[in-house]
């Protein structure tokens, strides 16, 4: 994929993390790509379904999978904030093909769990990392 094109699906995923904002959750939102088609969108949802697990990733995972079935080998996952450890644990059993994120996380840089990742999946991250950066910044701003 291009640059433009990992723009064009990140700015769908801040989107998402948008909708999580106004519902007072942690601004995290995730978009599923296959054949340059968005095949799920989700948000946090861990206080809206009093669900620790409800990370905008796995909320795409399993709604992707309703469509392109449990493997997602040939679709892109966009995230607005660098997956955790859990979410990348199920990135490795949906074997996702690729994964962009926006914002890093010092808590859970991928760098240093690449043995989590399927070894097939390639990750890219700091795209548009400014404008998710900030949504993550404004949003404990908000709660201080």
């Amino acid at each position: 994929m291009t640059e433009n094109a990992d723009e064009k699906f990140m700015k769908e995923a801040i989107k998402q993390a948008k909708e999580a904002m106004a519902k007072g959750e942690v601004p995290i939102g995730a978009v599923i790509v296959y054949e340059d088609r968005i095949i799920a969108r989700a948000c946090n949802m861990v206080e809206t379904l009093n669900d620790a697990t409800a990370h905008a990733e796995m909320l795409a995972f399993t709604s992707a999978s309703q469509e392109a079935g449990k493997y997602l080998n040939q679709c892109t996952l966009y995230v607005t904030l660098e997956p955790c450890p859990m979410c990348l644990g199920a990135a490795f059993w949906t074997q996702i093909r690729r994964i962009v994120f926006g914002a890093s996380d010092n808590r859970n840089i991928i760098a240093n769990k690449n043995d989590i990742l399927h070894p097939k999946t390639i990750v890219q991250g700091g795209v548009m990392e400014n404008e998710c950066s900030q949504l993550i910044k404004d949003f404990f701003k908000s709660k201080r």
